[in-house]
């Protein structure tokens, strides 16, 4: 997906609408990676802001360790390996809708958690 934002916000956003596009059309592998690549696109925002790595998976999963020791009122772990089943599923495509549709919302709030963090 091809997408215009200026702000990483604005993907994630795009990619959060285009999931719920694809779920509502059945599409199931499209919905998880459109929910999953808003997720990734958050925590990559966080992490440039902040200087640290997010070149790849792991230093993905690094920056939410981070970040969820900075906000330990956040559920931020479960939400994004939620987001990270949806990466799963997009390859896999063995979810039923509920939980692509859960997924997605458990992405909805990942992103407004993070995006009250980006300076």
């Amino acid at each position: 997906m091809t997408t215009h934002a200026d702000h990483p916000t604005d993907t994630a956003n795009e990619l959060l609408a285009a999931a719920r596009a694809s779920l509502a059309e059945g599409d199931l592998m499209q919905a998880s990676a459109k929910g999953w690549g808003a997720a990734a696109q958050m925590v990559t925002a966080i992490a440039e802001d902040r200087g640290w790595d997010h070149a790849d998976r792991g230093d993905l999963y690094r920056a939410v360790r981070r970040l969820a020791k900075e906000l330990p009122d956040q559920d931020l772990r479960p939400l994004f390996l939620s987001a990270n089943s949806l990466e799963q599923n997009s390859h896999e495509d063995w979810m039923t809708e509920s939980f692509v549709a859960g997924g997605i919302d458990d992405v909805e709030q990942f992103a407004a958690a993070l995006e009250s963090h980006l300076s």
